[in-house]
């Protein structure tokens, strides 16, 4: 039986999978660059099933993301996860920095455990909560072939995270993974890496040794309107599951319960990885690149307008946008007509605009009264509260923009910061302004309690209504985009071009 061995420089065909999928090593930042070894072998771990992270911080941390993805998006939409007794590997693909896993785990009950960058682990502040939640390090063939690390030592953690994850999900925890193993801004599925496969049957032999329920993979798919956006929408996709066999040998599983690291057979760990590699290319754009897929997404809403079902909902669009790929790859000789669209789809992209923003008769949506004068309320509305949002949450949200303005993680992690900076805000920065509050207000210390409750409620509830107030704003500058495009040139050559769409589309049939 051909083993699957671990390659901490794994060459180009060692990693390839079906087509012609891109595989370019991530970019370091300084802080990929930055590997403390002692930290990393500190990290919690436990080989038993036993989850490493704490299980009071779980509910904490739980609270902190459902927060966070409330602040950050304004829509949020999600289908029902399977449900499942035994562990569940959510897999997707990886765009948005620590956003895609954030989104995943506000979708799911079952706890969770998950891989990552190493210097997650090690950071002030975040890497001593990521302990806490029990995120495992991973270091990467990128930080091996840049030098910062060399291979033994990127096996030896490598496999204790990789054994700690197993045995979770094993247990019948779940685990978020990406399986391209960075993150980046392609349109397509990049190469998947072998450790999250080859994890799942480690984790199936497990299970099936202490007699738990078989792991599945659940192929995620994760849809942004404008990914790098703050306060875009997000639909959170779940595709037909994986069962994951046991493959491994009585023997094995003694090995592995011993807290041995054993690989799995090659050949069902290749089988494995192509099989899922479908399955999540098809729940991404899997487009050439974002024009063309830009393309797409308005061609749907071109299409929706024939069939008398307009598009409402992101989750709309995902699914139609899907029906109008497939349909363009199975036709001949349609490159005219996406062309076409690329054209039309630019202009609307050039003003920050997209599909919703199209009328059923082909032209620009009309303003909409209504939205000026909520703007006016919520412009109002922000100058009022500032008093207290400032304080309590101008600080964070400063830093978030000036750090995702100046990162060199690349535009992926834009969201992150704004997600870090809505996290915390619960946990550090509003406790502090309350304390601080207090001290100056010499509230008695009979009162601080209840007091201190109040005023995290208070900020929570003004944070909010801001972000509200944000959203009308920004929906009253849309309607004035829209007016401009249509009143111009632009505008005129815009329609003529959605009516050569709408003729195309109607030969797909």
């Amino acid at each position: 039986m051909t083993r699957c061995v671990l390659n901490p420089l794994p060459t180009r065909d060692a990693v390839a999978v079906q087509g012609s999928a891109p595989e370019i090593l991530p970019e370091l930042s300084a802080s990929a660059k930055r590997i403390n070894v002692k930290k990393l072998l500190k990290v919690p771990y436990d080989l038993t099933g036993k989850h490493p992270g704490s299980y009071g911080f779980w509910f904490v941390i739980r609270v902190m993301f459902f927060m966070a993805n409330q602040f950050i998006f304004r829509r949020r939409e999600s289908d029902n996860v399977l449900p499942t007794t035994g562990g569940r590997i959510s897999v997707s693909t990886h765009i948005n920095g620590l956003v895609d896993p954030a989104v995943i785990l506000c979708t799911q009950k079952k706890r969770v455990i998950a891989l990552s960058r190493h210097d997650l682990t090690t950071r002030p502040i975040l890497g001593w909560w990521a302990r806490r939640f029990g995120i495992q390090p991973v270091l990467r063939r990128a930080e091996i072939e840049a030098g910062v690390t060399d291979a033994n030592q990127a096996r030896q953690i490598n496999d204790r995270s990789m054994m700690t994850v197993a045995n979770c999900i094993g247990s019948g925890y779940s685990a978020i993974i990406m399986p391209e193993g960075k993150s980046h801004q392609d349109t397509r599925l990049h190469n998947l890496r072998t450790g999250s496969i080859r994890s799942a049957f480690v984790s199936a032999a497990l299970a099936n040794a202490r007699g738990n329920s078989l792991p599945m993979i659940q192929p995620t798919g994760l849809h942004w309107r404008k990914h790098y956006w703050f306060r875009t929408d997000h639909y959170v996709e779940y595709g037909e599951p994986i069962k994951i066999p046991d493959v491994m040998s009585e023997e094995d599983k003694v090995k592995l319960l011993d807290g041995e690291w054993v690989e799995p057979p090659f050949k069902d760990v290749i089988e494995l990885r192509d099989n899922l590699y479908s399955k999540l290319a098809q729940l991404g754009p899997d487009a050439p690149d974002w024009a063309t897929f830009r393309a797409w997404k308005l061609m749907a809403h071109i299409e929706s307008f024939n069939e008398g079902k307009p598009l409402y909902s992101l989750k709309d669009e995902v699914i139609a946008t899907r029906k109008i790929r497939e349909s363009i790859r199975s036709e001949n000789n349609q490159q005219k007509l996406v062309d076409c669209a690329k054209e039309a789809a630019e202009i609307l992209e050039q003003k920050d605009l997209d599909g919703f923003s199209v009328s059923p008769d082909l032209t620009i949506h009309r303003r909409k009264p209504l939205r000026i004068f909520k703007a006016i309320f919520g412009f109002t509305s922000i100058i009022l509260l500032l008093p207290i949002t400032l304080p309590s949450s101008g600080i964070q949200t400063c830093l978030a923009y000036f750090l995702a303005n100046n990162t060199d993680e690349g535009l992926d992690a834009r969201t992150s910061y704004f997600l870090l900076a809505s996290m915390f805000s619960l946990t550090i920065i509003w406790p502090i302004v309350a304390i601080i509050s207090m001290i100056i207000w010499k509230t008695s210390l009979v009162y601080m309690p209840i007091t201190f409750i109040c005023l995290l409620i208070f900020y929570y509830l003004t944070a909010s209504i801001s972000l509200v107030s944000y959203d009308w704003i920004t929906d009253c500058l849309e309607d004035m985009r829209r007016t401009k495009l249509r009143k111009s040139s632009e505008g005129e050559m815009f329609t003529s071009l959605l009516l050569d769409l709408k003729k195309g589309l109607a030969s797909l049939k």
